[in-house]
């Protein structure tokens, strides 16, 4: 079962409102925008997670992130997951 739905009116610019109904494609313009509004969600709350972390523990080095990236590339690599270089 789906969350219910509103009609909403947003401005953007006409370029990224095209390239996002190419985008789209069957789902539609409206569950593309949701879609990317939700990540952005996603990245906000992660974002206010690490300031959180960051002000009881100090922040995150450079060499901590890369640890942590190869520690991942390990694992996608052991697990066959061919092709998974996001970090």
């Amino acid at each position: 079962m789906s969350e219910p739905t509103q009609k909403y009116s947003i401005t953007m610019p006409r370029d990224v409102a095209e390239a996002a109904r190419a985008r789209g494609g069957p789902s539609g313009l409206s569950a593309y925008v949701a879609a990317a509004v939700a990540r952005q969600i996603e990245r906000d709350n992660l974002n206010d997670l690490i300031a959180v972390a960051e002000a009881e523990h100090g922040p995150i080095t450079d060499e901590e992130i890369q640890a942590r990236r190869d520690t991942l590339l390990r694992v996608r690599e052991q697990q066959g997951i061919a092709g998974s270089s996001a970090a």
